[in-house]
């Protein structure tokens, strides 16, 4: 694992309280645009812009069950994977439904993760056949890479895949991140061990670890570390991006500025 290049004094001073959005929450999202996407307690998903007013509310959002998780790599278009259905809900960026894919009648049987690519299609990775591959709306599939059990002596088994700048980045907490061309070509791995939450914004990796916010610059290469302040208190789940990190807790959504 990666480890920072050299410890530095951290003052709590480095997270700035900026808002709560109050409400009771049972997951949530942020994209590029800081646009937030909260399921309620009451099962709805509800879009809020930057300033926290309203933009869209689904109120379907339980109609597989439990979604197992929303993708908002795009502010324009939002996935819900349910993976116990095998099924891609997509809403566009009123939170209307623009179209919903059952990948077991494309023969597609064991996705853990999709995410939207670049141009509007998707990205899963099959393990039934160990291919990272691109499909389109009607599940047709666009692009395969090669077999991983021919490309790796150990095959990764990703829990996260992020279409971001020109790159597909896929992380096994195991093993870390993988990178891939958009033409399926492996490119690199970056061996950042045991994060969760991991995002990949602008040309930084972030992720969370023992309590601490690492952010890897993939220009510079450097590593640094944010132990989390004590005044975070106990949250259900965090995330970092657009220079911010976002806490779910029992009050609702606090956010902080890194400074």
């Amino acid at each position: 694992m990666l480890v920072p290049s050299a410890a530095s004094a951290q003052s709590d001073s480095v997270f700035k309280f900026i808002k709560t959005i109050s409400g009771s929450y049972t997951y949530f999202n942020v994209d590029n645009l800081d646009n937030l996407y909260l399921v309620t307690a009451g099962n709805q998903l509800k879009k809020l812009d930057a300033n926290g007013d309203s933009v869209a509310v689904y109120n379907d959002v339980k109609k597989y069950g439990n979604p197992s998780f929303i993708d908002v790599t795009n502010p324009l278009k939002t996935l819900l994977y349910y993976k116990n259905f095998s099924t891609v809900v997509m809403l566009d960026r009123l939170l209307t439904v623009r179209n919903t894919i059952n990948l077991r009648k494309h023969n597609i049987f064991y996705v853990n993760n999709v995410t939207l690519s670049y141009d509007n299609n998707m990205w899963i990775f099959d393990e039934e056949d160990f291919k990272l591959k691109k499909i389109n709306e009607e599940g047709k599939t666009l692009l395969a890479t090669v077999d991983w059990r021919n490309l790796f002596d150990s095959v990764p088994a990703p829990v996260k895949i992020i279409d971001r700048n020109d790159f597909v980045y896929l992380y096994d907490p195991q093993k870390g991140f993988y990178i891939f061309d958009y033409y399926g070509g492996f490119k690199n791995r970056i061996p950042l061990l045991q994060w969760t939450d991991v995002e990949v914004n602008g040309n930084t990796l972030y992720g969370f670890c023992n309590n601490k916010l690492y952010s890897y610059a993939l220009k510079s290469l450097q590593l640094k570390e944010y132990t989390l302040p004590p005044f975070f208190g106990k949250f259900i789940s965090i995330k970092a991006m657009n220079g911010k990190v976002y806490l779910l807790n029992e009050k609702g959504i606090d956010v902080y500025q890194i400074k």
